[in-house]
Protein backbone atom coordinates (compact mmCIF):
# COMPACT_ATOMS: atom_id res chain seq x y z
CA UNK A 1 0.00 0.00 0.00
CA UNK A 2 1.09 3.69 -0.97
CA UNK A 3 2.35 5.90 2.03
CA UNK A 4 1.78 8.46 0.16
CA UNK A 5 0.63 11.95 2.38
CA UNK A 6 -2.74 13.62 2.29
CA UNK A 7 -4.09 17.09 3.02
CA UNK A 8 -6.89 18.13 4.64
CA UNK A 9 -9.00 20.65 2.62
CA UNK A 10 -11.27 23.41 3.37
CA UNK A 11 -14.36 21.38 4.11
CA UNK A 12 -12.60 18.47 6.39
CA UNK A 13 -12.31 15.79 3.27
CA UNK A 14 -9.21 14.42 2.69
CA UNK A 15 -7.27 13.98 -0.39
CA UNK A 16 -3.97 11.94 -1.24
CA UNK A 17 -1.57 14.69 -2.21
CA UNK A 18 -0.20 12.39 -5.23
CA UNK A 19 -2.96 11.27 -7.60
CA UNK A 20 -2.55 9.70 -10.89
CA UNK A 21 -3.97 12.23 -14.20
CA UNK A 22 -5.52 10.97 -17.57
CA UNK A 23 -5.57 13.99 -19.52
CA UNK A 24 -4.61 13.04 -23.27
CA UNK A 25 -4.92 9.36 -22.75
CA UNK A 26 -7.25 7.74 -24.89
CA UNK A 27 -10.34 5.49 -23.13
CA UNK A 28 -9.11 2.07 -23.96
CA UNK A 29 -5.89 3.10 -22.68
CA UNK A 30 -7.42 4.22 -19.83
CA UNK A 31 -8.75 1.27 -18.28
CA UNK A 32 -5.52 0.17 -18.72
CA UNK A 33 -3.39 3.22 -17.18
CA UNK A 34 -5.52 3.33 -14.29
CA UNK A 35 -5.93 -0.14 -13.79
CA UNK A 36 -2.23 -0.36 -13.33
CA UNK A 37 -2.41 3.06 -11.22
CA UNK A 38 -4.74 1.15 -8.51
CA UNK A 39 -2.55 -2.17 -8.72
CA UNK A 40 0.58 -0.02 -7.69
CA UNK A 41 -1.54 1.98 -4.98
CA UNK A 42 -2.67 5.22 -6.59
CA UNK A 43 -6.14 6.10 -4.50
CA UNK A 44 -6.55 9.40 -6.19
CA UNK A 45 -7.74 9.66 -9.79
CA UNK A 46 -8.31 12.52 -11.81
CA UNK A 47 -10.21 12.67 -15.24
CA UNK A 48 -12.46 15.47 -17.29
CA UNK A 49 -15.33 15.14 -19.78
CA UNK A 50 -13.21 17.00 -22.38
CA UNK A 51 -10.99 14.21 -22.07
CA UNK A 52 -13.42 11.37 -23.74
CA UNK A 53 -12.03 8.99 -21.13
CA UNK A 54 -14.64 8.66 -18.40
CA UNK A 55 -16.07 5.26 -19.37
CA UNK A 56 -12.36 3.51 -19.53
CA UNK A 57 -11.22 5.23 -15.99
CA UNK A 58 -15.00 4.15 -15.10
CA UNK A 59 -14.32 0.83 -16.04
CA UNK A 60 -10.86 0.45 -14.30
CA UNK A 61 -12.45 1.57 -10.68
CA UNK A 62 -15.23 -0.97 -11.17
CA UNK A 63 -12.50 -3.89 -11.85
CA UNK A 64 -9.77 -2.58 -9.28
CA UNK A 65 -11.10 -4.92 -6.41
CA UNK A 66 -10.82 -1.72 -4.34
CA UNK A 67 -13.48 -0.39 -1.99
CA UNK A 68 -15.32 2.21 -3.54
CA UNK A 69 -14.64 4.32 -0.37
CA UNK A 70 -10.57 3.73 -0.69
CA UNK A 71 -10.33 5.57 -3.33
CA UNK A 72 -10.45 9.63 -4.41
CA UNK A 73 -12.40 10.65 -7.85
CA UNK A 74 -12.21 13.87 -9.74
CA UNK A 75 -14.09 14.62 -13.04
CA UNK A 76 -14.40 18.18 -14.50
CA UNK A 77 -17.36 20.47 -15.95
CA UNK A 78 -16.12 21.03 -19.80
CA UNK A 79 -17.62 24.76 -20.12
CA UNK A 80 -18.12 24.95 -24.02
CA UNK A 81 -18.90 28.80 -25.43
CA UNK A 82 -21.34 27.47 -27.32
CA UNK A 83 -23.68 27.19 -24.14
CA UNK A 84 -25.07 29.88 -22.23
CA UNK A 85 -23.97 29.84 -18.95
CA UNK A 86 -26.72 32.49 -17.10
CA UNK A 87 -29.62 32.25 -15.31
CA UNK A 88 -31.59 28.76 -14.46
CA UNK A 89 -30.78 27.36 -17.76
CA UNK A 90 -26.87 27.62 -17.30
CA UNK A 91 -27.73 25.66 -14.12
CA UNK A 92 -29.57 23.09 -15.60
CA UNK A 93 -27.05 22.65 -17.76
CA UNK A 94 -24.11 22.18 -15.24
CA UNK A 95 -26.95 19.37 -13.77
CA UNK A 96 -26.97 17.31 -16.72
CA UNK A 97 -23.28 17.54 -17.73
CA UNK A 98 -22.56 16.18 -14.08
CA UNK A 99 -25.49 13.36 -14.58
CA UNK A 100 -24.11 12.56 -17.83
CA UNK A 101 -20.09 12.27 -16.12
CA UNK A 102 -21.64 10.05 -13.08
CA UNK A 103 -23.14 8.11 -16.29
CA UNK A 104 -19.54 7.51 -17.65
CA UNK A 105 -17.56 6.64 -14.95
CA UNK A 106 -20.27 4.00 -13.34
CA UNK A 107 -20.68 6.17 -10.35
CA UNK A 108 -23.23 7.40 -8.50
CA UNK A 109 -20.94 10.01 -6.66
CA UNK A 110 -17.55 11.49 -7.04
CA UNK A 111 -15.02 12.82 -4.36
CA UNK A 112 -14.40 16.13 -6.61
CA UNK A 113 -16.40 18.25 -9.02
CA UNK A 114 -14.41 20.88 -10.49
CA UNK A 115 -15.20 23.83 -12.99
CA UNK A 116 -12.40 22.85 -15.93
CA UNK A 117 -11.77 26.87 -16.94
CA UNK A 118 -13.38 30.14 -15.92
CA UNK A 119 -13.38 30.80 -19.87
CA UNK A 120 -15.14 30.76 -22.08
CA UNK A 121 -18.01 31.42 -19.67
CA UNK A 122 -17.71 35.54 -19.57
CA UNK A 123 -18.00 36.21 -16.24
CA UNK A 124 -20.87 33.80 -15.47
CA UNK A 125 -19.13 31.36 -13.42
CA UNK A 126 -20.68 32.71 -10.22
CA UNK A 127 -24.04 30.92 -11.91
CA UNK A 128 -22.48 28.22 -12.59
CA UNK A 129 -21.02 27.56 -9.48
CA UNK A 130 -24.46 27.42 -7.98
CA UNK A 131 -24.91 24.41 -9.43
CA UNK A 132 -22.07 23.39 -7.77
CA UNK A 133 -23.37 24.67 -4.39
CA UNK A 134 -26.39 22.08 -4.83
CA UNK A 135 -24.26 19.12 -6.25
CA UNK A 136 -22.50 19.38 -2.94
CA UNK A 137 -25.51 19.60 -0.96
CA UNK A 138 -26.76 16.89 -2.57
CA UNK A 139 -23.46 14.98 -1.83
CA UNK A 140 -23.38 13.56 -5.23
CA UNK A 141 -19.75 15.56 -5.34
CA UNK A 142 -18.09 15.33 -1.49
CA UNK A 143 -16.21 18.30 -2.57
CA UNK A 144 -16.31 21.04 -5.48
CA UNK A 145 -13.78 23.16 -6.60
CA UNK A 146 -12.27 24.99 -9.71
CA UNK A 147 -9.41 24.62 -11.89
CA UNK A 148 -6.97 27.04 -13.92
CA UNK A 149 -8.91 30.11 -12.08
CA UNK A 150 -7.04 33.28 -10.97
CA UNK A 151 -6.99 35.63 -8.35
CA UNK A 152 -9.59 37.77 -10.32
CA UNK A 153 -11.97 35.00 -10.88
CA UNK A 154 -11.80 33.61 -7.32
CA UNK A 155 -12.07 37.16 -5.72
CA UNK A 156 -15.45 37.03 -7.71
CA UNK A 157 -16.25 33.91 -6.13
CA UNK A 158 -16.18 34.94 -2.82
CA UNK A 159 -18.57 38.00 -3.19
CA UNK A 160 -20.70 36.05 -5.07
CA UNK A 161 -20.76 32.84 -2.20
CA UNK A 162 -20.22 31.66 0.92
CA UNK A 163 -18.60 28.45 -0.36
CA UNK A 164 -15.06 28.59 -0.87
CA UNK A 165 -13.39 26.25 -3.23
CA UNK A 166 -11.48 23.41 -1.91
CA UNK A 167 -9.10 23.40 -4.95
CA UNK A 168 -7.86 25.12 -7.67
CA UNK A 169 -5.87 22.92 -10.01
CA UNK A 170 -3.54 24.88 -12.20
CA UNK A 171 -0.39 24.54 -14.20
CA UNK A 172 2.15 24.24 -11.78
CA UNK A 173 5.86 22.72 -12.00
CA UNK A 174 9.55 24.26 -11.02
CA UNK A 175 9.79 26.34 -14.08
CA UNK A 176 6.45 28.01 -13.15
CA UNK A 177 5.72 27.29 -9.66
CA UNK A 178 2.89 30.06 -9.39
CA UNK A 179 4.64 31.38 -5.98
CA UNK A 180 2.13 34.37 -5.72
CA UNK A 181 -1.26 32.41 -6.36
CA UNK A 182 -0.11 29.95 -3.59
CA UNK A 183 0.32 32.20 -1.22
CA UNK A 184 -3.46 33.67 -1.76
CA UNK A 185 -4.43 29.91 -1.81
CA UNK A 186 -2.88 29.54 1.51
CA UNK A 187 -4.71 33.05 2.89
CA UNK A 188 -7.92 32.05 1.43
CA UNK A 189 -7.82 28.33 2.52
CA UNK A 190 -7.88 27.01 -0.93
CA UNK A 191 -5.68 23.60 -1.42
CA UNK A 192 -3.43 24.00 -4.30
CA UNK A 193 -3.05 21.40 -7.30
CA UNK A 194 -0.46 20.56 -10.19
CA UNK A 195 -1.53 19.76 -13.66
CA UNK A 196 1.86 18.59 -15.75
CA UNK A 197 3.45 18.45 -12.70
CA UNK A 198 6.43 17.27 -14.54
CA UNK A 199 6.13 19.90 -17.27
CA UNK A 200 5.80 18.19 -20.92
CA UNK A 201 8.15 16.47 -22.81
CA UNK A 202 11.46 16.07 -21.89
CA UNK A 203 12.44 20.40 -21.01
CA UNK A 204 12.33 19.94 -17.52
CA UNK A 205 13.23 16.71 -16.63
CA UNK A 206 16.81 17.49 -18.82
CA UNK A 207 17.74 20.63 -16.35
CA UNK A 208 20.95 19.31 -15.19
CA UNK A 209 20.44 20.59 -11.18
CA UNK A 210 17.84 18.71 -11.00
CA UNK A 211 20.01 15.72 -12.38
CA UNK A 212 22.96 16.36 -10.14
CA UNK A 213 20.14 16.41 -7.11
CA UNK A 214 18.38 12.85 -8.53
CA UNK A 215 21.92 11.40 -8.76
CA UNK A 216 22.71 12.39 -4.78
CA UNK A 217 19.65 10.80 -3.69
CA UNK A 218 19.41 7.51 -5.85
CA UNK A 219 16.42 8.72 -7.84
CA UNK A 220 15.39 9.43 -10.63
CA UNK A 221 14.61 13.54 -12.23
CA UNK A 222 11.11 13.05 -12.30
CA UNK A 223 10.99 11.10 -8.39
CA UNK A 224 12.63 14.51 -7.39
CA UNK A 225 10.33 17.30 -9.22
CA UNK A 226 7.61 15.38 -7.48
CA UNK A 227 9.59 15.10 -4.16
CA UNK A 228 9.48 18.94 -4.83
CA UNK A 229 5.95 19.31 -4.49
CA UNK A 230 4.99 17.16 -1.98
CA UNK A 231 7.53 19.26 0.39
CA UNK A 232 6.05 22.34 -1.29
CA UNK A 233 2.31 21.27 -0.18
CA UNK A 234 1.17 21.01 -3.33
CA UNK A 235 -0.76 17.93 -4.23
CA UNK A 236 0.38 17.04 -8.01
CA UNK A 237 -1.51 14.37 -10.51
CA UNK A 238 1.20 13.01 -12.83
CA UNK A 239 0.28 11.14 -16.00
CA UNK A 240 1.74 7.88 -17.47
CA UNK A 241 0.83 5.09 -19.43
CA UNK A 242 4.28 2.95 -19.41
CA UNK A 243 3.30 0.54 -16.35
CA UNK A 244 7.18 1.47 -15.13
CA UNK A 245 6.73 4.86 -14.40
CA UNK A 246 3.12 4.82 -13.07
CA UNK A 247 5.07 2.90 -10.22
CA UNK A 248 8.42 4.86 -10.28
CA UNK A 249 6.19 8.08 -10.13
CA UNK A 250 4.14 7.03 -6.56
CA UNK A 251 7.84 5.86 -5.27
CA UNK A 252 8.29 9.29 -3.68
CA UNK A 253 8.47 9.09 -0.37
CA UNK A 254 11.77 7.63 0.67
CA UNK A 255 13.55 10.23 0.66
CA UNK A 256 13.46 13.82 1.56
CA UNK A 257 15.02 17.05 -0.19
CA UNK A 258 17.09 19.47 1.64
CA UNK A 259 17.26 22.97 1.77
CA UNK A 260 20.29 23.58 -0.51
CA UNK A 261 18.22 21.05 -3.00
CA UNK A 262 14.95 23.27 -2.46
CA UNK A 263 17.66 26.44 -3.23
CA UNK A 264 18.62 25.11 -6.18
CA UNK A 265 15.26 24.12 -7.68
CA UNK A 266 13.75 27.40 -6.79
CA UNK A 267 16.42 28.70 -9.04
CA UNK A 268 15.16 26.81 -11.99
CA UNK A 269 11.61 29.48 -12.39
CA UNK A 270 10.91 31.06 -15.68
CA UNK A 271 8.08 32.21 -15.40
CA UNK A 272 7.11 30.41 -18.49
CA UNK A 273 3.99 28.51 -19.10
CA UNK A 274 3.40 25.44 -21.43
CA UNK A 275 -0.42 25.61 -21.41
CA UNK A 276 -2.33 28.85 -22.05
CA UNK A 277 -3.17 31.31 -20.08
CA UNK A 278 -6.23 31.07 -18.09
CA UNK A 279 -7.00 35.02 -18.47
CA UNK A 280 -7.26 34.76 -22.23
CA UNK A 281 -8.13 31.39 -22.57
CA UNK A 282 -11.03 31.26 -25.38
CA UNK A 283 -11.44 27.67 -26.54
CA UNK A 284 -14.91 26.79 -27.86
Amino acid sequence: MSTIPSITLNNGQVIPQLGFGVWQVADDEARSAVETAIKAGYRSIDTAAIYENETGTGKAIAAAGVPREELYVTTKLWNSGTRDWSGQQGRDAVLREFDESLGRLGLDQVELYLIHWPRPMHGSFGNVWKAFEQIAADGRAKSVGVSNFGQVQLDALREESGLVPVLNQVELHPHFPQRELRAYHAEHGIATEAWSPLGQGKELLAEPVLAQIAARHGRTVAQVVLRWHLQSGIIAIPKSVTPSRIVENLDVTGFELDADDLTAIAALETGKRLGPDPQGFDWN
